[in-house]
């Protein structure tokens, strides 16, 4: 603060001129420091959109690489799906293969049976010289083969009127009297 001092007016002058000096020095160079710190300011300014440019340019790139991923994603899950269809359609294939074995192997064996049937029914008409009829089951037919004497008897029993052992007694007597 300022003193004045009676009848002294050219020293109170002279100290308002320094001081008027001293405030003005500091008044410029706080101004020229502002104004180097302004450039810095301006030049840090000058940096961050440059950065924010290219993130602006990397938000771009980033952009047009999760379209990228995304349709990646969407062809995947297409091909997934293509997939499991496949698996599907080859597990429906391999349990149509494993049925059409089974009835393979079913049709196999049933043919077996019926060529061990047939052997057992050639073997049974060569021991007692009797050939069944088996397409009608209602009752007991056949044929009575002499072959020394190139005979054939026809038979038949009905199996509503007959029982099983009256039927065999039947055959066998018709067979001694050949």
């Amino acid at each position: 603060m300022l003193q004045f001092v009676s009848g002294d007016s050219q020293e109170v002058q002279l100290c308002l001129t320094d001081k008027i000096y001293d405030l003005s020095c500091v008044c410029c160079a706080e101004f020229s420091l502002s104004s180097s710190d302004y450039k810095k300011k301006i030049e840090a300014c000058k940096q961050e959109e440059a950065a924010a440019e290219s993130e602006s340019v990397a938000d771009v790139e980033l952009d047009l690489l999760e379209k990228e991923l995304e349709e990646r994603q969407k062809v995947e899950r297409m091909l997934r799906e293509e997939l499991r269809v496949t698996v599907n359609g080859i597990d429906d294939l391999e349990l149509q293969r494993a049925n059409l074995e089974e009835q393979r192997q079913t049709l196999k064996k049933s043919e077996q049976d019926e060529l061990r049937a047939e052997m057992k029914l050639s073997m049974h008409a060569s021991v007692t010289n009797i050939i069944p009829n088996l397409d009608d089951l209602s009752k007991i037919s056949g044929y009575i083969v002499v072959r020394d004497k190139k005979v054939v008897d026809n038979f038949e029993f009905d199996r509503a009127k007959h029982s099983a052992f009256d039927a065999c007694n039947g055959i066998w007597k018709m067979m001694k009297l050949q």
